[in-house]
């Protein structure tokens, strides 16, 4: 018996085939789960999405994360198509004031709303959504990506920090509604730098992403292994973790300094 069989879902935010989404839904659709694949109507032109769900044999639904009326709709036909939900995944982030290179210190208010409503808001009303509608199985699992500037200081992430820092406290609280009414757990995954179409599009990227590598004693998680990590978390070997942040980024996060980027390029350590 695979590892998913029998289990139903909801994915969230595939874009192209660089998206921890898109890898994470292969990985499902290997490990025998069944789903529906969605994102906002814009990605679904700008994207490959379709293409995913022909390699998936499932329905793409057009959903804006923001509009509680998508939401319903896109739960109802998910719903009906597969019976009740065991997994849910949240890989939605987007900020304009990011794409647009606004300094931290001049935030435009009306982007960090955007950016807020987009990267975080969107997971409770994710879960509001299948909360009220009863649409999810005891001893689900719900997942929601995110990143560690959310609790240390990364200025080139701008405002999108204060997204999963709301983002991780979303799922703590509602983690605890959802444990108490029907066994569903609620986690988020501190994934390491990826080079996702949108991870790229940060300032400092490529600079960030090498020092992640060395300062990390595993070396940055990749795209498929964070796509492993999520199959593990729908499963039933992670039933009872739930209100938890998940760092994986190869021991990254518990690191101070590592000798490796001390060194100088002739090999010897800088004075």
């Amino acid at each position: 018996m695979k590892l998913l069989e029998g289990k139903k879902g909801i994915i969230f935010g595939a874009l192209d085939d660089k998206s921890i989404a898109w890898r994470t839904a292969l990985k499902v659709k290997e490990a025998g789960g069944e789903f529906t694949l969605t994102n906002a109507p814009v990605a679904l032109r700008m994207g490959k999405i379709k293409e995913l769900g022909e390699l998936c044999n499932t329905e793409v639904i057009a959903a804006d994360a923001t509009n509680m009326e998508d939401l319903q709709k896109l739960f109802e036909q998910s719903v009906e198509q597969l019976g009740k939900l065991d997994f849910i995944l949240h890989s939605i982030g987007m900020s304009p004031n990011v794409r647009k290179k606004r300094a931290y210190t001049d935030l435009n208010y009306d982007y960090l709303h955007k950016t807020l409503d987009i990267s975080a808001f969107s997971f409770h009303r994710v879960m509001q959504t299948a909360y009220k509608m009863d649409a999810m199985n005891d001893w689900g699992s719900i997942l929601g990506l995110s990143y560690i500037a959310a609790q240390r200081s990364f200025p080139d992430y701008g405002d999108m920090a204060d997204a999963k820092a709301t983002l991780e406290s979303i799922a703590r609280s509602f983690g605890y509604y959802f444990g108490t009414k029907n066994n569903v757990r609620v986690n988020t995954i501190s994934q390491s730098p990826t080079p996702t179409t949108a991870g790229s599009g940060v300032k400092g990227f490529d600079e960030f992403f090498g020092y992640a590598e060395k300062m990390s004693p595993l070396g940055n998680a990749d795209v498929e292994s964070c796509a492993d990590f999520c199959v593990m978390m729908f499963s039933d070997y992670t039933r009872m973790m739930t209100m938890q942040n998940l760092y994986h980024d190869g021991g990254f996060s518990n690191m101070g300094m590592n000798p490796a980027l001390l060194m100088s390029d002739n090999g010897k350590s800088e004075s």
